[in-house]
């Protein structure tokens, strides 16, 4: 089975369960670019070359040059490749609180918006398990009987309809992050249904980090309380949990602004960054490489090759 073939598998699993529409075409939300896919290919080849161990399909990049907004431009490689996304998920989450609450599906309770700085700012998973429980309706607890989990995890899913319904097509968000969980119904559902694990592609993390910056997530006003919660220093010395060399940042050169989200774990490490330079280049980068998690210069050289060659 091809990897697109089963990617499609996944997502039609997940609407079987809910009984809705399949997601419509894939939107393009920046035109493939020869001269951006030339900035990536030679990204990925320079990092490659840094770390010869590297083998093409454990490294995933989008470049989305966003300098006129009205025409965006895109180059990748492997960006429609389904990978574990780790803490980036948090963006889908962060997107779906912001349109539940313009919707008047959820109330902007000092609790939630408490939870929604945690999980984009620090990080934090525990904060990320509120969120998600309030945007579905569910709990994690003791196991459940099987018509219950049934309907348990329909709900679990509403954010990936939600993300179909836009176009998405690479978008699984209906886990939560653990560090040494999950246990219970969670563990109950993950072996009962299909898919098994959040899953993200650097174009579609690309995509809704174009419109973030843009302002057409959900709203201007909401896209831009999204970016304060995404703003990053990338010079800092401070030990927050997108900064201090493990990512995109540390790789930018002096004047760089940013603005990110990144996710680790023993096998993945990934960064979603938005970066405007001091000449006035402003672009998406979305790298996600697998097998490789301790090697962070990885990040390092694909960002540092795409300044260097992003004319």
């Amino acid at each position: 089975m091809t990897k697109h073939l089963h990617a499609q598998l996944l997502l039609a699993a997940v609407l079987s369960v809910s009984s809705v529409p399949r997601a419509r075409a894939q939107t393009t939300f920046a035109e493939a670019s020869p001269r951006l896919q030339t900035v990536v290919d030679s990204a990925v080849t320079e990092a490659r070359k840094q770390f010869p161990k590297l083998q093409a399909n454990q490294i995933a990049v989008t470049l989305v040059d966003v300098r006129d907004p009205a025409k965006p431009a895109r180059g990748s490689h492997r960006g429609g490749e389904q990978i574990y996304p780790a803490s980036v998920i948090k963006l889908c989450y962060l997107a779906a609180a912001h349109r539940w609450m313009e919707d008047g599906k959820l109330t902007a309770t000092p609790e939630l918006r408490r939870a929604m700085s945690d999980m984009i700012v620090h990080s934090y998973n525990e904060a990320t398990h509120y969120v998600v429980d309030v945007l579905t309706g569910t709990t994690s607890g003791p196991e459940l009987p099987e018509a219950e989990l049934k309907s348990w995890f329909e709900k679990r899913n509403a954010v990936n309809r939600y993300f179909a319904g836009l176009g998405y097509q690479n978008v699984i968000a209906h886990k939560k992050p653990w560090c040494e969980g999950p246990y219970g119904r969670e563990t109950q559902a993950i072996k009962a249904f299909e898919p098994k694990r959040n899953f993200l592609s650097t174009d579609d993390t690309a995509r809704l980090m174009t419109e973030i910056v843009a302002g057409k997530c959900v709203s201007a006003k909401r896209s831009g309380e999204m970016m304060a919660l995404l703003k990053r220093d990338p010079f800092s010395q401070e030990k927050d949990a997108d900064s201090q060399g493990k990512f995109t940042g540390s790789a930018l050169p002096a004047g760089a602004k940013l603005w990110s989200k990144a996710g680790w774990t023993s096998q993945t490490r990934h960064d979603s960054a938005y970066v405007e330079l001091a000449d006035g280049r402003r672009f998406i980068l979305v790298t996600f490489t697998e097998s490789h998690a301790s090697e962070r210069g990885i990040l390092h050289a694909v960002a540092r090759k795409v300044v260097e060659e992003l004319k």
